[in-house]
């Protein structure tokens, strides 16, 4: 006999429709929930006796995580997805309608489809637990709230908070739940299911949201609301440049709420979310969260099981070496040694920690204590005491071989046989620094990216000798700091240095043939990259590209030679924004983000600015660069697969997510057409453009990188 997902029970004249999906560590609402529900709702609507239901979850931590994102890629045609959201508003309106007060029990994620289910009934009560979080995360996906969020979650909330929610992702902890409105009452989880009871026999109700008076003038009135709506679509547009069709769905379905009937708003959103489902954006943005959660599960070797890791070091205090403890105490929970030669760099380490710590501890997203705890996590030294019990220690010093060589023997002689050491480099092949290593099975590559605690991949870079422990122990410490862990085989660059090198350097070049500053960073903004190409370097600084450009020539070739000219900035003592001057300058003190191109850069690099060069040309230029790249790394075997070479780029540099990673990029751009214009562009700018044989070799069969 088949489980069923709903158990209907009453006690005192009281519904309680327990929600627990079988077999699924989280609930996830599926289309073919319908059915079942529907015969439970028709039950329910013939009982005159009871007072009220409460809705709630039969699972420990989790109320309903969202609908199962599988089902929309069953949907054949937009008809498909749009029967699937209309359906939803319909068990949704039977939910609402049902003649006496509904009330959701939170505990644990209440997401997506999960809050639609919640913002269905009349009241809701949810756990003070940190492990509950209300919102509407489906932008992220490509989407839009398919199953009435889009018009409810206004009426509850106000415009501006709703629009905030669901343009954004943002997930409400239960204290701004409670006070967004969101929530009608917040209770530990002991007494969840007791209060929610208590909420049987009220009245019904329209919801009202708490709005405070500005809001109320702009929110209450046709001019206040044009002006509101204006304001989020200008703003909307500058971050996303066009390139994600979901935000403007979003904003015109609320727009649809307010100045449309009922029938004809929510018909509107299942148009949209139709749309959206079929569109080429979501389907990226879907293939990348199947491709990660894929990535997370994945066990790399058969018999080798990874141990726990909770004992930690951090060789370094630096920006890097700070954040790389940061991640290890509070993501990983353990015991971290920060060890610098200097306790400046020790309490600079601790410091970075605190400030982060703090910043959350005043969002209250964490309390004191849970402060307090996550920093005694850490200690630090100017000496080897304390490390002798460490399992993992991670190197985060200067870019200098016979250092990071150094720091090898210096952890072999004063940790255990067992210490792995793993070397936080950014281009230096670990094969060279584990060359005079005394145990170079445990000698591993934990490449992070800066801020550390923000930027979520690590590639993980065995060298030869790596042992199947090592590289097993290394991926699970990194997956526990939280990151989307990629093997990637060792050589210089890696991958995700390696495809970003020639990219940065078509850009240089195009500086240099006389492209603004502006232009080259607006294009590339406005091709989907998260900063432009002259701003990154500024930001990882002028003088660390410098460094590791030439160490990418000599084991790559010549291709990679960045140009000359750029010697003169550093001569120019321009480094980028550490010392206030690059291709911007930038501010002090409070007005340290502030920004303006220093037009000397022009005269320092022998240049002068001219026409612009059509935007879809400069963008290809760079782009293309580092396609071609990124395929040779696959052919290479660099990387293990076109997922990993896609989820490296837009974890690791920022690659636009809504093309799906460049390997997605390529499949659609075509093989065959992207070695013509790649051969084009051999012809008019040189050899660097030259098709790499895997890429003439697809074409030819008529290959792509995805079925």
């Amino acid at each position: 006999m088949e489980q069923q997902t709903f158990t209907l029970t009453i006690e005192e004249n009281i519904a309680l429709l327990k929600i627990d999906v079988h077999g699924e560590t989280m609930n996830t609402l599926k289309a073919e929930f319908g059915p079942e529900l529907d015969a439970i709702l028709d039950d329910l609507a013939s009982q005159s006796q009871l007072t009220g239901m409460v809705v709630y979850s039969g699972k420990a931590d989790s109320f309903i995580a969202g609908a199962d994102i599988g089902m929309l890629d069953s949907c054949d045609t937009a008809a498909d997805a749009q029967k699937l959201s209309q359906d939803g508003h319909k068990v949704f309106a039977r939910l609402a309608k049902l003649p006496f007060p509904v009330i959701a029990a939170i505990h644990g994620p209440c997401l997506g489809g999960g809050l639609e289910v919640a913002l269905a009934c009349d009241y809701r009560v949810c756990s003070n637990d940190d492990k509950t979080s209300l919102g509407l995360p489906e932008v992220q996906l490509g989407l839009l709230p398919g199953g009435g969020g889009t018009q409810r979650l206004p009426k509850l909330v106000g415009i501006q908070k709703a629009l905030e929610m669901m343009l954004t992702g943002k997930q409400l902890r239960p204290k701004q739940a409670l006070k967004s409105g969101l929530v009608d009452e917040m209770v530990p989880n002991s007494v969840l299911l007791d209060v929610a009871k208590k909420y049987a026999g009220k009245a019904k109700r329209k919801p009202k949201p708490k709005l405070s008076t500005i809001s109320k003038l702009l929110e209450g009135n046709p001019v206040g609301r044009n002006v509101l709506f204006s304001q989020v679509t200008k703003q909307t547009m500058s971050k996303t440049r066009g390139n994600y069709p979901a935000p403007n769905e979003i904003i015109a379905c609320v727009k649809a709420g307010i100045e449309k009937n009922t029938e004809a708003a929510y018909q509107e959103e299942a148009k949209r979310f139709a749309d959206l489902v079929k569109s080429p954006e979501s389907a990226a943005l879907r293939g990348l969260f199947f491709a990660s959660n894929e990535l997370k599960k994945e066990s790399l070797f058969e018999g080798v099981s990874p141990q726990k890791i909770n004992q930690v070091a951090v060789l370094g205090g630096g920006l890097m070496g700070a954040g790389i403890a940061f991640v290890s105490a509070t993501k990983a929970n353990a015991q971290v040694r920060i060890k610098d030669i200097s306790e400046k760099g020790v309490l600079g380490g601790l410091n970075y920690a605190y400030k982060l710590l703090d910043k959350k501890r005043k969002r209250r997203f964490i309390t004191n204590a849970q402060l307090q705890q996550q920093m005694n996590n850490i200690t630090g030294g100017t000496d080897f005491v304390g490390m002798q019990n460490s399992q993992i220690v991670v190197e985060a010093v200067f870019e200098d071989l016979a250092l990071k060589q150094q720091m090898v023997a210096d952890i072999e002689a004063n940790c255990n046989q067992k210490t792995i050491f793993a070397s936080n480099t950014s281009s230096l092949p670990i094969g060279q620094i584990a060359a005079k290593a005394e145990r170079p099975e445990q000698v591993i590559g934990l490449h992070y990216f800066s801020p550390v605690e923000k930027m979520p991949l690590a590639e993980i870079i065995p060298h030869a000798g790596t042992n199947e422990q090592t590289i097993a122990d290394t991926v699970e410490f990194a997956r526990k700091q939280g990151k989307t862990a990629i093997v990637v085989k060792d050589g210089a660059g890696f991958y995700v240095n390696r495809i970003l090198a020639p990219y940065m350097n078509e850009a240089a070049m195009l500086l240099l043939e006389g492209q603004s500053i502006e232009h080259l960073d607006k294009t590339l903004l406005d091709y989907g990259f998260p900063v432009g190409p002259m701003t990154l370097l500024d930001e990882v600084g002028i003088d660390v590209g410098s460094k590791i450009a030439p160490i990418l020539e000599a084991e790559l070739g010549e291709r990679f030679k960045a140009p000359d000219a750029f010697a003169k900035l550093i001569d120019d003592k321009r480094l980028g924004k550490k010392n206030g001057r690059g291709f911007y300058l930038y501010g002090k003190g409070k007005k340290a983000k502030a920004k303006q191109v220093d037009e000397k850069v022009y005269s320092v690099l022998g240049v002068k600015p001219k026409t612009s060069l059509d935007a879809v040309t400069l963008a290809k230029r760079c782009v293309y660069m580092m396609l071609n790249e990124a395929a040779r790394c696959l052919d290479e075997g660099v990387i293990r697969s076109a997922r990993d070479g896609d989820l490296g780029a837009i974890f690791g540099i920022g690659f636009p997510p809504f093309l799906g990673g460049p390997f997605r990029a390529m499949d659609s751009i075509g093989i065959a057409n992207l070695v013509k214009e790649l051969q084009a562009m051999e012809s008019s700018y040189g050899e660097r453009f030259k098709p790499c044989e895997a890429l003439v070799a697809m074409a030819d069969k008529g290959q792509s990188y995805y079925a």
